[in-house]
């Protein structure tokens, strides 16, 4: 039996996706490095894969997967970034034909994808896949950001809209740009995430400690929130996560947890790429440097007890803030984050040729993803509307709800660090705006140092297309 696309990795992730493509109706040739994983998962799952007029073909050697599939083959990774990848496209290799499709479905970095299809190229062909949504959406339905040569998006659609979510706007697919475009637009979902993240529990700090609210109010708040202009995934998980009861003792259980964040890199790629891009991408940012300090336990263990006197836990609280406050402080940070990833993408299409659709990558994360939010059909009516839009917030009705949450957003980060309460990805977010918004800034001054001590010249306002250069040390000084 042919089977129509093949899973290779049966980890969390792989077993998850293979069971759904089955059980979409497709046959699905699967491969793990440990032969009893095969037979283990074709003998658990091929029932139920029948039951919906799917099924398995368990294949234990790796060379042999290309002969159990219908041409072209379609084949998907979902192995550990890395080495791991170019283990198993060295091996398949050899037995691939010119129109054969290789799916790199993992976390994997845009550069390795890029460096993997350039190799590829008159062998086989590469796609490099974001998949987001966890174990849960790998089953039930994920969001997936296919990138490469758009004839081998062609061939694989029916499979991945067929397994993919689906929202009131499509099937939360689509291709979305050449080479590496699709592990790029990857990378700045889980960056958009981290912000996200941390903005919710920036938020979550200053309504316990900044208001006193008791943990079972906090779970009413959030609750709140996901029924408004706030409705998303994250905040629906916070509103379960806040007041759950500690197991092994009295209290929430996530004052038990240690305040050690983990991260597997995604966010720091997405920093790295913002800062080679020239992009400024603050909120992101924080939330990467966020994590980092986390880590560092011991460190602020002792700070704490050096400067216990500057703030003392407890004790801070915020003056002239309320929840509808924290509210619109929540949305518009997030919607300059919002801002600053799109903008990214925005950049790295133009640079490396991508042709990626920002309307097409917010319908993508409507359903789905870890990022998917109500938030997400202004975003894409937005560029719906206006393709080119150069800045989220350029948007009109984006603007119009920024200009109404403004005085509350900056009520929220003066007294935050009034109390010592750290906000640093809404900070961040509020002093991008400003900075935005401000038609004279302060790089004259750093133009003028540049020029003074390295001849570097600079610009004047009233002939802003010639250079110049000048004698800083013999300027007249001004009288007044």
């Amino acid at each position: 039996m042919s089977a129509d696309i093949a899973m290779v990795g049966l980890g969390v992730m792989g077993a998850a996706l293979a069971r759904n493509f089955a059980r979409n109706g497709f046959t699905v040739a699967v491969h793990d490095r440990d032969a009893d994983a095969v037979d283990g998962f074709v003998a658990e799952h091929g029932p139920e894969a029948a039951s919906t007029g799917g099924g398995y073909v368990g294949v234990k050697a790796l060379e042999a997967l290309p002969g159990a599939l219908a041409r072209p083959a379609r084949i998907v990774l979902l192995v550990p970034a890395g080495a791991p990848v170019d283990s198993v496209l060295a091996a398949l290799g050899p037995h691939l034909r010119p129109e054969d499709i290789v799916v790199d479905g993992g976390n994997s970095h845009f550069a390795d994808t890029e460096r993997r299809a350039q190799a590829a190229a008159g062998r086989f062909r590469f796609v490099g896949m974001g998949v987001s949504g966890g174990q849960k959406g790998a089953l039930l339905g994920p969001a997936m950001m296919p990138g490469g040569d758009p004839e081998a998006y062609a061939s694989l659609q029916p499979i991945l809209e067929a397994a993919c979510a689906r929202s009131d706007s499509g099937p939360c697919v689509a291709h979305c740009g050449r080479t590496s475009a699709g592990h790029f637009v990857k990378m700045v979902h889980n960056g958009i995430e981290y912000g996200d993240m941390q903005l919710i529990a920036e938020v979550h700090s200053l309504l316990r400690e900044g208001l006193d609210t008791p943990p079972t109010e906090v779970r009413e708040v959030f609750a709140r929130w996901n029924e408004g202009a706030l409705r998303s995934y994250l905040i629906e998980i916070t509103a379960g996560i806040v007041a759950a009861r500690d197991p092994e003792g009295d209290g929430p259980l996530v004052d038990r947890i240690l305040d050690v964040a983990g991260q597997k890199g995604t966010g720091r790629w997405t920093a790295i790429a913002a800062v080679e891009a020239g992009v400024p991408l603050p909120t992101v940012t924080a939330a990467v440097d966020g994590r980092a300090l986390s880590a560092m336990k011991a460190a602020r263990v002792e700070a704490g007890r050096l400067f216990f006197g500057a703030v003392r836990p407890g004790e801070a609280r915020l003056e002239g803030v309320s929840v509808d406050d924290l509210e619109a402080a929540l949305y518009a940070a997030k919607l300059c984050s919002y801002t600053q990833g799109f903008s990214l993408l925005a950049a790295a299409s133009e640079a490396r040729g991508y042709g990626t659709d920002p309307a097409a990558v917010s319908r993508i994360w409507k359903a789905g993803c870890i990022i998917r939010a109500a938030f997400l059909d202004d975003v894409h009516a937005a560029f719906r509307a206006r393709p080119d839009l150069p800045l989220l917030v350029l948007d009109p009705d984006f603007a119009e709800a920024l200009r109404a949450r403004l005085p509350a957003w900056r009520r929220v980060v003066a007294a935050a660090l009034s109390a010592g309460l750290p906000v640093p990805a809404m900070a961040a977010s509020l002093t991008w705006f400003d900075g935005l918004a401000r038609e004279h800034g302060t790089a004259n001054i750093i133009q003028a140092q540049r020029d003074w001590f390295g001849a570097h010249t600079y610009r004047r306002t009233d002939a802003p297309d010639v250079p110049v250069h000048s004698d800083w040390e013999n300027l007249p000084q001004v009288d007044s």
